[in-house]
């Protein structure tokens, strides 16, 4: 698939689409350390427990997508090549530790631009869902700013902040669903819900 810097991004798709829930979450503070316009594959640092975080998720089942504003490219900071090369690490991060994603989706425009991606809009939630095939009210978002509890409430899904990154900054005024200590507590919570949900 090729890049445009005028629509949302893509990067590795799972081939078939799925009934599966999903869990969609944040990238920088989330995920990885908080690094100011990450552009450097050499900078990335994965926060611990959140790639076990990830692959627990994926043995319960659950698929999981990536989903991030990068308006690094839309300010010109840094270009899309550069933001594949940051992408291809973390992949590579992800699997060596068995926490494979099923999509890493993108906007890369700026808050100026007039796009639909940009959180706390739910454009990338609605592309993953229309590329995988579940149901975004089914879903759950984690993430450590309230753009990204944003996002999900848009969508119906259910929202976890994190305590990572700037999330301890946004607890107090949260309107997320449940708040934890990291990526990590927050796969397990929702792998409690699904559990709960099945016995019904």
């Amino acid at each position: 698939m090729h890049s445009s810097p005028h629509a949302c991004n893509v990067r590795w798709i799972s081939p078939l689409p799925t009934p599966r829930r999903f869990v969609l979450i944040d990238r920088d503070g989330t995920i990885n350390v908080e690094k100011h316009y990450l552009s450097d594959p050499d900078q990335l640092e994965l926060i611990p427990g959140a790639a076990e975080g990830i692959r627990l998720l994926k043995a319960a089942g659950l698929g999981v997508c990536v989903v991030t504003n990068q308006s690094g490219i839309g300010r010109g900071y840094f270009g899309l090549d550069r933001l594949e090369e940051v992408h291809a690490r973390l992949k590579g991060m992800l699997d060596a530790e068995g926490a494979g994603v099923d999509g890493i989706y993108i906007c890369p425009h700026g808050p100026d631009e007039d796009c639909a991606c940009r959180k706390p809009l739910p454009g990338m939630i609605e592309q993953a869902a229309a590329e995988h095939g579940f149901d975004p009210v089914r879903a759950f978002v984690i993430g450590d700013k309230e753009a990204d509890i944003g996002m999900g409430r848009a969508v119906g899904a259910t929202t976890f902040l994190v305590r990572t990154g700037y999330g301890a900054e946004h607890e107090a005024a949260t309107k997320a669903d449940y708040v934890a200590d990291d990526l990590g507590a927050a796969a397990r919570t929702v792998i409690a819900l699904v559990e709960d949900s099945g016995r019904r």
